[in-house]
């Protein structure tokens, strides 16, 4: 009887055991360093200038207060889980009179809109949130991990743009059927939006950019709460690790001595497009974006020829001597000798007199899909002429 009972236990304890590995999936903590490469190689994969300096002081800072950072694998993400992604809105073009007005009220601010905003949004529809999933590259990825390490949860290795967009739609879950809504988002003061519906993603991105303009410009957000299930359709794989690779890669180049341009093209497969200095900016704010038009003259093996780009927060099209070279969706970046993406006075804009490289390479195939290519390619930024791969228009160039 008593041999039975012990049999009973230690069946029990294997049972909760096998129950306790099936809700535990497997995730690791991510070290120091691969957060300091993340965080470079986050800004290469922004498709505008960062401040890479400035993400790595958050992430160091986070550290020593004690938080830690966990990352889940794409694959490895429970069907049963529930994801959210930050992802506010601004830019250029707020009501300045609300600013004004706001500093004569003192009005006091609140210290992290996206935690706030994450709380609502999971009261709103009654579920925890499982793990965050990083909207696109740049200083995304901080405020990904810095959410996650809040609410005690991993952040998934993906990405729902790869690179940095402008508009909300602009994303794989958009594409592949999957909307934004609900989303909720907070102001710098603490009010609290919850969007519950909208006619689509489109005027998801009209209502949040309307909310940061009449919000000194900016307002923190969380959206697309998604299962498990659906993120693993609707979420570029693989975004942080390419990060880390891509940081680790610029710092072990340079420690050698090397240029770091050719290795980073090495990891993203991707084009050296231009090697210039930056001879006009043209930088304006409007509706909640940040506009520039940009002009490059050519040094060392492209001396004697000009390239220009037009941006929309991030960096739109490319023209080699007026001829179009690079556009979105693909990757467009502009890089320092250093390897580091440029640090330029404000959100895409150029420093005059700073040496550039700008390189390029494809972004996930979804995006060369029909509504892909709609949301995203450059008939959408007002342009008359078709989306070509960037690997189309490189071949071209050479012959």
């Amino acid at each position: 009887m008593n041999i039975r009972k012990a049999l009973c236990a230690t069946t029990m304890v294997l049972l909760w055991t096998v129950q306790s590995n099936a809700q535990s999936p497997k995730m690791r903590t991510l070290t120091e360093q691969e957060l300091v490469d993340m965080m470079l190689g986050s800004s290469i994969q922004a498709s505008r200038s960062s401040n890479t300096p400035q993400t790595v002081t958050r992430v160091k800072q986070a550290l020593a207060e004690g938080k830690t950072f966990k990352m889940i694998a794409l694959e490895d993400l429970p069907d049963d889980w529930t994801t959210l992604t930050p992802g506010g809105a601004g830019g250029g073009g707020a009501w300045q009179y609300v600013i004004q007005r706001t500093r004569d009220q003192k009005l006091p601010t609140v210290r992290d809109g996206n935690t706030l905003a994450a709380q609502e949004l999971s009261k709103y529809i009654g579920k925890p949130f499982n793990a965050v999933i990083r909207t696109e590259g740049d200083g995304a990825t901080i405020n990904g991990l810095m959410l996650a390490a809040e609410l005690g949860v991993p952040i998934v290795d993906g990405c729902l743009s790869g690179r940095a967009r402008p508009e909300i739609e602009q994303q794989i879950p958009w594409i592949v059927g999957i909307p934004s809504y609900p989303t909720a988002y907070v102001t710098r003061w603490g009010d609290t939006i919850i969007l519950d519906h909208a006619v689509d993603d489109y005027r998801v991105e009209d209502i949040a950019r309307a909310i940061a303009v009449g919000s000194g410009g900016g307002a923190s957000g969380v959206m697309n709460p998604m299962s498990g299930r659906d993120a693993k359709r609707g979420v570029i794989p693989g975004s942080l690790t390419q990060a880390i690779l891509l940081g680790k890669t610029v710092r072990e180049t340079v420690a050698q001595g090397k240029d770091p341009i050719p290795a980073i093209l090495d990891v993203v497969h991707g084009y050296k497009l231009f090697h210039g200095i930056v001879e006009r900016d043209e930088t304006w704010g409007d509706r909640g974006f940040t506009w520039s038009n940009v002009t490059l003259q050519g040094i060392k093996e492209d001396e004697g020829h000009s390239y220009k780009v037009y941006v929309k927060n991030e960096n739109i099209v490319a023209w080699r001597d007026g001829v179009p070279d690079a556009m979105s969706p693909d990757f467009i970046q502009n890089l320092e000798p250093s390897g580091d993406a440029h640090n330029g006075p404000g959100l895409g804009a150029y420093r005059v007199g700073a040496e550039i490289i700008m390189v390029g390479w494809p972004n996930d195939p979804r995006f060369r899909s029909a509504k892909g290519i709609e949301v995203f390619g450059p008939r959408h930024f007002g342009f008359d002429f078709d989306y070509v791969p960037i690997e189309q228009l490189q071949k071209k160039r050479k012959n």
